[in-house]
């Protein structure tokens, strides 16, 4: 019996012509479809509102670039975070509550503490120089009038003279002749002296806590017992029993005469 090859003609798979009917009709699409382009360049113009909104975007841009600094500078944000890490410690849990938390709600305090400020800035500031009322010179020194009341409010006078002592200046009549460039350390140093103070009365309470426990595990003779162990509940406790965080928040909210 003698065997035979039976040699059959190669075709291209059923793969291979589908891909190249997919490729065929991407081709076509791509080809009849318009595709959008963005082009970006400076130009010349005859309408000042075009030079307006450019100056906005470039404002915004700015603001946003400088805006952490601003938050942490010259608003209420520093004596908040630094009391909520202080308490932290004193309660002595590591990662409870986490930093993340701490952060949103010393922001969202912060906002709500100056809203009153925002909102003056807004009604005599900004929507005037939107409404083209104002040149973007008086906007901006007119803007800073309530966020330099607020940050007198809060500064000493001994950290004010500090600071113009360093620079070498004269002494002010008023408040209208001290630089922003002065107010706005003095406004830290002074938020950070008050900060201070206030984690000093919180650590108080929780000071006693461990005082009382660790005299109480050595007449135990429970020396290798670690006291932190034991106080963290009672601290928990006592903190939970006197509504710690509506005492705290009020009292920060409230040193700001809100």
């Amino acid at each position: 019996m003698s065997n035979r090859i039976v040699v059959k003609p190669c075709r291209p798979p059923l793969v291979a012509l589908v891909l190249a009917l997919v490729a065929l009709c991407l081709a076509a699409s791509a080809s009849a479809v318009q595709l959008p382009t963005m082009q970006i360049g400076l130009g010349e113009t005859t309408n000042p509102k075009q030079v307006s909104t450019l100056v906005e975007v470039l404002l915004v841009f700015m603001v946003l670039s400088v805006a952490p600094a601003i938050l942490m500078m010259m608003t209420c944000f520093t004596r908040l975070i630094v009391a909520f890490s202080f308490l932290k410690k004193a309660l002595g849990t590591q990662t409870t509550p986490p930093n993340q938390t701490l952060i949103g709600l010393s922001l969202f305090l912060t906002l709500f503490i100056m809203a009153p400020v925002f909102k003056q800035m807004n009604e005599t500031a900004i929507k005037p120089y939107r409404a083209e009322e104002m040149p973007i010179e008086q906007a901006f020194a007119t803007g800073m009038v309530p966020l330099r009341s607020f940050m007198f409010k809060q500064t000493r006078e001994k950290d004010l003279a500090l600071f113009l002592s360093i620079a070498k200046l004269d002494k002010p009549k008023n408040k209208d002749e001290v630089p922003t460039s002065i107010l706005v350390p003095a406004f830290m140093i002074s938020e950070l002296k008050t900060s201070f103070e206030i984690g000093f009365v919180l650590f108080l309470p929780f000071l006693v806590i461990d005082m009382v426990v660790s005299s109480v595990l050595l007449a135990m003779g429970m020396m290798m017992l670690p006291p932190v162990m034991i106080s963290m509940p009672f601290k928990l406790l006592l903190f939970v029993m006197v509504d710690g965080w509506n005492l705290i928040v009020g009292s920060l909210i409230h040193s700001y005469g809100v």
